[in-house]
């Protein structure tokens, strides 16, 4: 499968040590597929929808609301996406511009940053959520959150400090506002570099202490493939292939 990675950021690079960029975070996720980078940022963006057989955004430092060019191109995007009813998965930040660009509203979470693990409750499992789970824990850094959905949008999962934690378009959009591809050490330190500002200790003592346990990257993966191949018939995957 050739999936295209729409690149809304960069890790600093005196974090890339801990995990890599990215392009690396993903394709550890996703293994064994064609990793085709678009970095938005620098303005590269698809001009055929039809060269990737599926989408994923990073993650971003940017709000979607912001009036920045490339964030308004990637609005643009991401209704083209949805006009042709290609697959897409928003990450975080993508997960937002999901909402944003098709009549949504994001903006500041009223509790502030959500960091560490956040478990998420799964009310009413998808045939493409496979293995089954009613829970799954995953990692987040988010200052912003999903407040309405657009029109035809379904929520799929909410978390306590995180009421739109997975949404849903039709059967061709996903977005988790939570990080799949991070791992623990990555959040660990990104979670440090924030500590006092923007980020207040006591939230990052917190965010530190959910590191305990593990996120489900393996089962995230998972969803997130079955997704892409899901079309009303679909043999799923049953671990990362």
């Amino acid at each position: 499968m050739r999936l295209g990675l729409l690149l809304c950021d960069r890790v600093r690079p005196g974090f890339r040590v801990v995990s890599g960029d990215y392009p690396e975070f993903v394709a550890r996720l996703l293994p064994d597929q064609e990793l085709v980078v678009y970095d938005l940022v620098a303005g590269q963006f698809p001009e055929n929808l039809g060269e990737c057989d599926a989408w994923i955004t990073s993650g971003s430092r940017q709000s979607v609301y912001e009036e920045i060019g490339w964030v308004m191109d990637f609005a643009h995007l991401v209704r083209r996406l949805h006009d042709e009813e290609r697959k897409l998965v928003g990450v975080c930040f993508g997960a937002q511009m999901i909402a944003h660009a098709l009549g949504g509203v994001v903006g500041p979470a009223p509790n502030g940053w959500a960091v560490g693990i956040k478990t998420v409750v799964v009310p009413a499992p998808q045939p493409w959520m496979n293995p089954v789970a009613s829970t799954f824990r995953i990692l987040h850094s988010n200052a912003d959150q999903i407040k309405s959905l657009p029109p035809g949008a379904r929520v799929l999962g909410r978390a306590e400090e995180v009421p739109v934690s997975v949404l849903a378009v039709g059967d061709h959009i996903l977005g988790l506002q939570g990080h799949p591809e991070f791992s623990s050490e990555y959040s660990a330190v990104l979670m440090e570099s924030r500590r006092g500002n923007p980020i207040p200790d006591e939230v990052v003592e917190d965010g530190l202490a959910s590191l305990v346990e593990p996120p489900d990257t393996v089962l995230l993966a998972c969803w997130i493939k079955n997704f892409i191949l899901y079309n009303g018939a679909l043999k799923f995957v049953s671990g990362v292939q």
